[in-house]
């Protein structure tokens, strides 16, 4: 799998992936932030589209996972294991000794996709996500690297 920096000419192929596997998709204000403050945008193509994608943030010796996804079609493939290999890899090298995350109480299957990979749960935030009646709390996950 080759997975290369995201670049802004990937953003509409992004936010499509984005779009049909979040419920409260980031929008591309969100990418384009991230993109231009120097955080971690990585995305795979396959058959010149984009496969897969994650954004991450260096805050002191850890990496906040902010946003990670793979097209519908190609979920359950390996590809998320991959992604997130990668930068976990990547963190360590640049002297990262944890990543963060968080992730909603009602997504079993990232929730379970997380403690696969050795993510344990270390707190809650209130009211975090939006949801379809207000507010959805947030698992707070981590990982020593």
């Amino acid at each position: 799998m080759n997975i290369a920096p995201m670049t802004p000419d990937d953003l509409a192929e992004v936010l499509a992936v984005e779009e049909g596997i979040q419920r409260f998709p980031w929008m591309a204000g969100h990418f384009r932030d991230s993109l231009a403050a120097g955080h971690g945008c990585w995305l795979v193509r396959e058959a010149g589209r984009v496969a897969a994608f994650a954004v991450t943030m260096p805050v002191v010796d850890e990496v906040h996972l902010l946003d990670i996804g793979v097209a519908p079609e190609l979920q359950r493939t390996g590809r998320g294991r991959a992604m997130l290999d990668f930068l976990c890899a990547e963190a360590r090298q640049a002297g990262m000794t944890r990543m963060l995350l968080e992730v909603r109480p009602s997504n079993a299957v990232a929730i379970a996709f997380y403690r696969r990979h050795d993510f344990t749960e270390i707190g809650r935030r209130r009211g975090y996500y939006p949801a379809d009646e207000g507010r959805e709390d947030a698992i707070v996950m981590a990982r020593t690297l």
